[in-house]
């Protein structure tokens, strides 16, 4: 049963660091909107690319709610939010599963 308990440990940590790079992909996509970068460097193309299937669902999400407040996009704050809200449930509780089984 411990290997199990490993898995589910490893998964945990793994969908931990990654849940850490998209939000720090999120937020330099936020901060690089600000300046206006050349749409042709790469790594704003792949900021965007990776970015803004979850961004355009949070702002689809946010004009149904009725929360739309003139330019301001509030899509990066949303999806902020809902990866910290995963850190906290998902993660936390693949970690205590884990323990319980070892």
């Amino acid at each position: 049963m411990f290997i199990f308990s490993n898995l589910v440990s490893a998964t945990a940590l793994v969908l931990d660091m990654i849940l850490t790079i998209y939000l720090w992909m999120i937020i330099i996509r936020a901060l690089l909107s600000w300046v206006n970068p050349d749409p042709y460097n790469p790594v704003v193309r792949f900021l965007g690319t990776a970015t803004d299937p979850v961004l355009w669902r949070a702002r689809r999400l946010l004009l149904r709610a009725g929360l739309n407040i003139g330019g301001l996009d509030l899509s990066p704050i949303v999806v902020i939010v809902a990866i910290y809200f995963l850190q906290a449930f998902l993660v936390r509780s693949l970690k205590d599963l884990a323990i319980r089984l070892g």
